[in-house]
């Protein structure tokens, strides 16, 4: 027999927390949990404001009809889900059959989210390699490059990820490579979408000799996985991209074409990180997910983020939305 039970939930959230120029005050999504006799499979449902193309309600309406077909016992359709849709309800499949490992990857690559101290601090406690991951394109491109450069200065066996979402010109690019000290460069593991057009941004990769990943192109429509000079790694986030599968099939392709495929937080809660976490250690084993996004909360969701000390709720806290 299979039940199925749709939570809703709003967590709120650090008040520093803004997303293409927009405080982000409240995270609101969905908890799918489907059971099929002693077995349960839970996944997360949660569209990101700004990044998204459909809202939490235009989620939750359709995680509705999926739910009806699967207790109907009918085969789903995914493909045709919205983003979100399609990620928590087959994770939440995944979860059901067994098929995502326990085994979870908890490394992460601190997001540096405000004062650059503070990371300092956080690198400084960490043991192995040491990668972390800037924002830039927020502010001058000039301002972006001498901050880069004071964390070099500063740890010398640092790596960093960069993010500029497609916040610059060329130029702003190439002000930003200019105060890059060239023996520096190649300590940058990547920089995500430097420029408006995927164009500029392979351009600049190639003129300033700093690596590049595609986010954001990704999803455009007709994106193809390739080799291209200058672009080492492709950035997967489930909740924007669609299901498993789909996420899975990007995977594989990306290493086919010998680039970097790394696994990224939407913002879900601590319950779908944890999940993220898990199918990083499955599908990218040696790769450092970038999941440091609990931190962004005031509060976990039924599965705890390791050692982190914020407040947990459990789904049986939540609005119960449906249940049959």
């Amino acid at each position: 027999m299979r039940t199925a039970k749709l939570y809703q939930y709003q967590l709120p959230m650090d008040s520093g927390v803004i997303l293409r120029d927009q405080r982000l005050t409240t995270r609101e999504g969905w908890i799918v949990e489907l059971q099929q006799g002693e077995c349960i499979g839970r996944g997360e449902i949660a569209p990101l404001p700004g990044f998204s193309h459909e809202t939490a309600e235009q989620a939750g309406e359709q995680a509705l009809q999926f739910l009806e077909q699967w207790i109907s016992g009918e085969t789903l359709m995914l493909s045709t889900a919205l983003p979100s849709v399609a990620f928590g309800i087959s994770m939440a499949q995944l979860e059901l059959a067994g098929g995502l490992p326990d085994d979870a990857n908890f490394a992460t690559a601190p997001l540096c989210t405000g004062d650059p101290d503070d990371l300092v601090i956080k690198l400084d406690q960490m043991d192995g390699t040491k990668v972390a991951k800037i924002k830039v394109g927020m502010y001058e491109a000039v301002r972006d490059g001498m901050v880069a450069n004071m964390f070099f200065d500063a740890i010398p066996d640092l790596t960093l990820r960069l993010d500029a979402n497609r916040g610059w010109t060329p130029i702003k690019a190439r002000q930003f490579a200019k105060y890059i000290q060239p023996h520096h460069r190649s300590k940058i593991e990547f920089l995500e979408e430097p420029c408006k057009k995927p164009q500029d941004s392979l351009e600049f990769a190639q003129e300033s000799g700093i690596a590049i990943a595609w986010d954001e192109t990704v999803r455009d429509e007709g994106f193809e996985v390739k080799a291209q000079q200058g672009v080492v790694a492709i950035i997967i986030k489930p909740t924007l991209i669609g299901s498993v599968e789909k996420c899975q099939q990007l995977i594989q392709q990306a290493h086919q074409q010998g680039l970097i495929a790394v696994i990224s937080s939407s913002i879900e809660s601590s319950l779908g990180l944890n999940q993220l976490a898990r199918l990083a250690n499955w599908l990218t084993p040696e790769v450092t997910p970038g999941l440091d996004t609990v931190d962004m909360f005031q509060q976990q969701l039924e599965t705890p983020w390791p050692n982190s000390s914020l407040p947990l709720i459990r789904l049986s806290d939540l609005t119960l939305y449906w249940n049959k």
